[in-house]
């Protein structure tokens, strides 16, 4: 991490603990590596998925040959995802949209008719849960399409419409930037409204409870047909509409008013349904309230951290920060709360394209992800080195399941332009033993095996530092240290024997090589080792 990060970090936290009002005792517990929380624990109670995995169904698998990726699709492919070892999936919408991408919904209660049927989802739920998978779902609840029936009513002046939305009156500044950096305000029929991402996503208007009513109706609806949760879209703009808005005190309380009171509906079919937010913000302290509504908030600054530690190969203290952030999350979150790690998602540019095709730093970066706290997100084609950059449509790009791009199955509305290598692909990988694919099998399997990955709180090492990334992980029946050589050369590390702690096995390790002997730790280049 460079020193213009560190500083970074340690300024949020320093600002999220004056704001939260830690006791001195609580910070000192959460450097010190007290188990204050476990960072795999939920609010709403039942077992953690553990793994999830995103899918966009539109680029995953065809089962009828119309190029596109289907229901079905998704469950044909069940098996495998239970071979990596995922037990969880996100599904990217699946509702009637215009849209390619789905993130402008027209119908809240059906589903996308290119996807399938409602039958085709129950089938998917059936057989996923046969296979110990949990199904959340995208909901994207701060905005509809512009052809949605009832922005159609409303732009015409239709009774009770009108109010679902948000229109300028004679005081708005409708030249005002959005909170998403483009126009917020968009024309319609001699008005203006409010459309924080385009002129095709109109928002809601939250302030009638007639909206409220009905999106908290609407997430009921899917629990009651046996999905386990959802992904919330968009989750800090149901008020931070402006640039102006963005984190204000006021303006925060506001959105955490209406998920606290979404959230209490779905308790009422569901109250273990799992609900993680995208609260789409660069630092700890800006994520942290949004605990107090949601079981987990995607964590989209250590993203950043991770992808910076490999492809610099130095470490980036995550054990530390990572102790003093969750003292925080602790408290904000009431008691419990379960970290959401990732290293890209659909909106982002994917991590084999960050690290510039390098597959060892690919490798460390799916090393430090399955082995730190929370249910960490892989996202479609991660874990075979898939490649994408902007414009989107190429970071959500079909899925590479065979060596031919034209196999049956794949997927063809976007012919492949970053993964038209064929050894980027499940089939090629699954010959490889020393493939991508075999290295997330093996992490995954770790995570399985050894309850302290799993489920267990983290803090810092003192052979933490330089090319070496160490960290102890602690459950309540085991203590493990992990240890990752980020670089491409030989490092011995000295374990330190005035620690309670003292590691005196190799656990696990991702190579042959590592040796621990009279308290000395030899790691090979790009290497990870687990000790007890």
């Amino acid at each position: 991490m460079s020193n213009r990060m560190k500083v970074f970090y340690a300024l949020a936290i320093a600002v999220a603990v004056a704001t939260v009002g830690f006791s001195s005792s609580m910070l000192w517990a959460a450097m010190h590596g007290r188990d204050l929380s476990s960072a795999a624990g939920r609010k709403s109670g039942g077992e953690p998925a553990n793994v999830y995995y995103e899918i966009f169904v539109r680029s995953f698998y065809d089962t009828n040959g119309d190029g596109i990726g289907d229901l079905n699709g998704v469950t044909a492919k069940l098996d495998y995802l239970q071979s990596l070892g995922v037990s969880g999936i996100w599904l990217m919408p699946i509702n009637p949209s215009p849209s390619y991408h789905g993130y402008d919904v027209t119908d809240y209660y059906g589903i996308q008719p290119q996807y399938g049927t409602m039958a085709d989802f129950q089938n998917l739920l059936k057989e996923a849960h046969k296979r110990g998978i949990r199904v959340i779902m995208d909901l994207v609840l701060n905005h509809t399409s512009n052809r949605h029936p009832w922005f159609q009513r409303a732009s015409g002046g239709s009774a009770p419409y009108r109010d679902w939305y948000v229109w300028a009156d004679s005081g708005t500044d409708v030249n005002a930037v959005s909170a998403a950096g483009g126009p917020a305000w968009h024309a319609a029929l001699g008005d203006s409204y409010l459309g924080v991402f385009s002129e095709s996503m109109p928002d809601l208007n939250y302030d009638n409870p007639e909206v409220r009513r009905e999106m908290t109706n609407v997430g009921r609806f899917w629990l009651k047909q046996g999905v386990d949760g959802f992904r919330l879209d968009a989750a800090k703009h149901i008020y931070d509409n402006l640039q102006t808005d963005d984190n204000l005190p006021e303006t925060v309380q506001k959105n955490l008013a209406w998920w606290d009171a979404f959230r209490q509906g779905l308790d009422q079919v569901n109250p273990e349904a799992y609900v993680v937010g995208e609260v789409w913000d660069n630092s700890f302290a800006g994520m942290a309230p949004y605990l107090e509504a949601f079981d987990a908030v995607f964590d989209f600054p250590l993203a950043g951290t991770l992808i910076d530690s490999v492809k610099n190969e130095q470490s980036a203290n995550i054990g530390d920060t990572l102790s003093k952030v969750y003292a925080l999350y602790q408290k904000e979150s009431g008691g419990k709360f379960v970290d959401a790690p990732f290293l890209s998602n659909h909106d982002q540019d994917r991590v084999m394209s960050q690290l510039d095709g390098n597959p060892n730093h690919m490798k460390m970066a799916a090393a430090l992800l399955l082995t730190l706290p929370g249910e960490p997100f892989i996202y479609y084609g991660e874990e075979i080195g898939m490649r994408g950059q902007k414009p989107d449509e190429q970071i959500r790009e079909p899925m590479r399941w065979n060596e031919k791009w034209d196999a049956p199955g794949e997927t063809a509305w976007e012919r492949p332009a970053l993964n038209s290598d064929p050894q980027v692909s499940v089939e090629a990988e699954q010959k490889d033993p020393d493939s991508l694919l075999h290295t997330y099998q093996m992490l995954i399997r770790w995570r399985k095996q050894v309850e302290a990955l799993r489920d267990g709180a983290i803090r810092d090492y003192p052979a933490d530092g330089g090319p070496i990334s160490a960290y102890v992980r602690a459950s309540a029946q085991q203590t493990v240290l992990v240890a990752h050589n980020l670089s491409g050369t030989q490092q011995t590390v000295s374990l330190d024997p005035n620690l309670p702690d003292r590691f005196a096995q190799v656990l696990l390790a991702s190579q042959d090589g590592v040796v621990l002997q009279g308290g000395r730790l030899t790691l090979p280049p790009y290497s990870t080792a687990v000790l007890q």
